[in-house]
């Protein structure tokens, strides 16, 4: 079992608009169904914690209601911790959660940067979709080149910006801003589901890409476990041989201290 957190804005309207958001419910709980029926452990931070906003839950998905009726999910969402005071080393995995509200709030914040470099530097995990991405804008790896630099990504896509009405109030254009850093936008069609892996960053273009995001983390951290697992039992055979050893020496000692 892997360790998970799942970051959440923390804004609840849509610039001066007046028009309410928060992390979008479905891409919360179908990768939340994919971890969990994984039998990993998911947590959850917000920006500035306590209760991050939500969008609004359809009610005929039933993952989203199960997901907003688990007593444990709903126990974690009261009170979220605040991003800033996380420790990166309680996780294996890191899945940024979209929403409107992140391209304000999760640009900026030094503790989400900090907090994905330091998973991404330890061999962990890193996967966002839709406008979670806009977590990875300005992150930037221990040897300072940006984390998106050189690597395929998907995000939310200018045209589904302009489709969704918001592409005069958002403050820039996702697939834009990513690209400026060094990284290659793969996109499909707006609105069909892109997911894009590239080594230990997974990332997916859509809500409906949010299922597939988990799927592709999940291979990543199957993968890390069947290694650990292999370990392990390397270490056992070479402790069982270093014993069986010691016990065949003292044996040839005190055969030969009879003779």
């Amino acid at each position: 079992m892997k360790k998970i957190l799942m970051v959440l804005t923390s804004v609840s309207e849509i610039a001066d608009t007046g028009e309410k958001t928060g992390y979008n419910v479905a891409e919360a709980a179908h990768p939340w169904k994919v971890f969990k029926d994984s039998g990993h452990f998911v947590d959850f931070a917000s920006i500035k914690g306590g209760q991050p906003p939500r969008d609004t839950v359809d009610s005929e998905d039933p993952i989203q209601v199960a997901f907003t009726e688990d007593e444990t999910t709903r126990a974690g969402l009261y009170n979220t911790a605040r991003i800033d005071v996380i420790d990166p080393e309680q996780y294996d995995a890191l899945y940024l959660v979209g929403g409107h509200g992140t391209m304000w709030d999760f640009p900026d914040s030094e503790g989400l940067q900090n907090l994905v470099a330091s998973v991404y530097n330890a061999g962990g995990v890193v996967g966002a979709v839709c406008h979670g991405p806009a977590g990875l804008v300005n992150v930037k790896l221990e040897n300072g080149i940006h984390l998106v630099n050189g690597r395929k990504v998907a995000a939310f896509t200018n045209d589904e910006e302009v489709a969704a009405g918001k592409d005069k109030v958002i403050p820039f254009f996702l697939a834009d801003r990513l690209e400026e850093q060094g990284a290659t936008h793969v996109a499909a069609d707006a609105f069909e589901e892109k997911v894009v892996v590239d080594e230990r960053l997974v990332t997916g273009q859509n809500p409906a890409s949010a299922a597939g995001v988990a799927k592709e983390m999940e291979k990543l951290l199957a993968e890390v476990i069947h290694q650990e697992k292999a370990e392990e039992q390397h270490e056992a055979e070479a402790l069982r041989a270093e014993k069986d050893a010691e016990k065949e020496a003292k044996k040839a000692a005190a055969e030969a201290a009879e003779h």
